[in-house]
């Protein structure tokens, strides 16, 4: 409590974690199962509950447990993106993403939508797909930035294989997407790809 968390290295996070659903027990030698396993603890609470419970010693209990803190720490992610400017809180926006999709075992397509002043009022995964492809309608998108009133998108995906580089798949969609909104004023403020080997801006690459 006098140090924070971050005077704990990973796997006595995940020990203080595993004990709220494993009381009365030493939880250090599934702890470190698991860091060994996924990788780290923020890989723990991402991973499938189907894999989880691959892991000898991991019970419903424990896998519930590891999903209620990974939800609890989008939820709060989440709070310090949505119904604020979006481009104001640009690394908040990035962070939230990170959170939410770089660890992921299939690749997913969200669409984050902005009002006139860039608020941002919704975050919706549009499809989700294999572990490296997702199927996208550009269609589908600009009717939902219809319904919701949205004035400009930052559409977001991820890279199960950890590295964000844009394939031609992805700049092609991309354009296709933003074609379709041209016509009906909605602007494509960014799309950026997350991996667990960081992010690409298809803005800052000049792309977009």
């Amino acid at each position: 409590m006098a140090a924070g968390s971050d005077a704990l290295p990973d796997y006595e996070l995940l020990e203080l974690t595993l004990f709220a659903a494993v009381p009365r027990r030493d939880v250090k030698p599934l702890a470190k199962a698991l860091i060994v396993r996924f990788g780290g603890y923020a890989e723990v609470l991402a991973a499938p509950r189907e894999r989880l419970m691959e892991v000898e010693g991991v019970s419903e209990s424990v896998a519930i447990q590891l999903k209620i803190v990974e939800a609890a720490a989008l939820r709060m992610a989440k709070a310090k993106v949505l119904n604020r400017p979006a481009l104001n809180s640009w690394q908040s926006l990035l962070d939230y993403c990170s959170a939410a999709m770089a660890r992921a075992p299939i690749e997913a397509f969200r669409v984050l939508f902005l009002d006139r002043k860039n608020i941002l009022i919704a975050d919706e995964v549009q499809s989700t797909g294999t572990v490296d492809h997702t199927p996208v309608y550009p269609r589908e998108i600009v009717k939902r930035a219809l319904e919701l009133g949205a004035s400009a998108v930052i559409l977001v995906h991820n890279h199960p294989s950890g590295d964000p580089t844009p394939s031609r798949a992805d700049i092609d969609m991309t354009y296709q997407i933003r074609d379709a909104a041209k016509g009906l004023k909605i602007a494509i403020h960014d799309h950026v790809v997350v991996g667990r080997g960081g992010h690409v801006s298809f803005k800052a690459m000049g792309l977009l």
